[in-house]
């Protein structure tokens, strides 16, 4: 049986573009900005409400490098602006210079 190659479709999610990422009593909260104007929301899993900021940020920028690379083949860098107020950040999201199959 030979099997037809299915054409690759748009990605279900756009690039990312930027993140918000809040503390909450019941955890981390993130915001995902996409290119197309597309927005991703929901929790940091496996972090505890009380987790250090840069542990979360961590976290947040692992995820996002994470959609990048599996929607969209590409590497991102994740840079954090100084926080506005306690228990909010925001971050760019860029292209990497190298491309993702090559380590840094």
């Amino acid at each position: 049986m030979v099997r037809r190659r299915e054409k690759k479709g748009q990605p279900p999610f756009g690039m990312p573009k930027g993140i918000v990422l809040l503390s909450t009593p019941a955890g981390w909260r993130h915001s995902v900005l996409a290119v197309d104007g597309g927005m991703l929301c929901g929790h940091l899993a496996g972090l505890s409400a009380n987790a250090d900021p840069t542990e979360a940020q961590a976290a947040a920028a692992a995820m996002v490098a994470g959609l990048a690379r599996d929607f969209h083949e590409a590497r991102v860098d994740v840079i954090w602006d100084p926080p506005p107020e306690p228990g909010n950040w925001t971050a760019q999201v860029t292209h990497a210079a190298s491309p993702p199959n090559q380590q840094p």
